[in-house]
């Protein structure tokens, strides 16, 4: 069994949150863990957490790949991008949101994320995320053909581009609060 390393101590959080003036956005391929983590996050900061792929569906009530289908991607990252504004408009420096795979890559997007929030990539081993996005058949840039080729070609086509962040984080297949315990050490050494 392995034991994940335990927390940092209520004074290296309480530094952490008192130094935020912004939201934590984490970003990154799919898979790779985002929602998981964030709410973990969230929860040791005592934040709110926000999934904006969730925020997206309730909006349009439809699902992502429905949105996809019926208007495209270039639809969907416009909404997504607006949706984004709006959360970490809202939500302040009280708030980790966890954004879909592919915003980011959208230069508005980026470049907002980049100046109102801090960018936290996590990034996964190509098997790591295999494993993962194989269980979830709702992906729509997934939905048919070699997964493990696809997901290699994004991963590398993307990385450039997901370096921008803030701060990097390796989530691979251990605990999440290892990933967790990452983020927060990242925070406090970005944060001085």
């Amino acid at each position: 069994m392995t034991m994940s390393k335990p927390l940092p101590d209520d004074a290296m959080l309480r530094s952490i949150k008192q130094r935020l003036d912004r939201p934590l956005v984490l970003v990154g391929m799919m898979g790779v863990g985002k929602s998981t983590v964030g709410r973990r996050l969230a929860n040791v900061l005592d934040m709110d957490f926000t999934d904006a792929d969730e925020e997206i569906v309730e909006a349009a009530n439809m699902s992502v790949a429905e949105i996809f289908d019926q208007f495209g991607e270039e639809y969907f990252r416009d909404g997504e991008r607006r949706v984004i504004a709006r959360l970490m408009e809202e939500s302040g420096a009280g708030c980790v949101l966890a954004t879909g795979g592919g915003a980011f890559l959208e230069e508005e997007t980026r470049e907002l994320i980049k100046q109102e929030g801090v960018a936290i990539w996590l990034d996964a081993a190509i098997d790591t995320l295999v494993e993962r996005v194989s269980r979830n058949k709702r992906r729509p840039l997934l939905r048919t053909g070699d997964i493990r080729g696809k997901v290699t070609k994004m991963k590398t086509e993307r990385e450039p581009v997901y370096a921008e962040a803030h701060i990097h984080v390796k989530s691979d297949s251990g605990p999440h609060q290892t990933t967790v315990n990452r983020i927060l050490e990242g925070l406090d050494r970005w944060l001085k």
